[in-house]
């Protein structure tokens, strides 16, 4: 039984150290030693910063628009402008690109003109006439 003890000590006693340097080297051989380039630094805060209202907007009116149809998202879109004047100057560009996806969704400019109403004047139509 002692000398067991013996030869399982010995074991460790070589492979611990070798087990101990491989680890240390694999985990010395991730980290990034240079320092990150100005364009990755400009580019990593890029991805966190907040969008901007309008942006917002426009993407949470195209999931709308996808999961319900065109006449939700212009709904929603003159109920944001009525809430949040600010969002006024961008609310034809919005429009446009809701009639543009429109026509994405529907395969043809007829379908989706169906839903045109006028919000923020005639853009939704002018989109569906750009797309199609």
């Amino acid at each position: 039984m002692n000398q067991a003890l013996r030869h399982i000590g010995r074991t460790l006693a070589i492979a611990l150290p070798v087990i101990l340097v491989l680890s240390g080297t694999l985990a010395v051989s991730r980290v990034a030693w240079v320092a990150p380039s100005d364009d990755q630094v400009l580019t990593a805060a890029a991805e966190h910063q907040p969008q901007a209202p309008e942006a917002a907007l426009t993407d949470r009116l195209l999931l709308t628009l996808r999961q319900e149809d065109p006449s939700a998202a212009l709904t929603a879109l003159q109920e944001a402008v009525t809430r949040d004047p600010s969002l006024a100057p961008h609310c034809a560009e919005i429009a446009r690109t809701l009639g543009e996806a429109a026509v994405d969704k529907y395969g043809s400019t007829r379908r989706a003109q169906q839903h045109s109403r006028p919000v923020c004047d005639t853009s939704f139509a002018a989109g569906v006439a750009a797309a199609g």
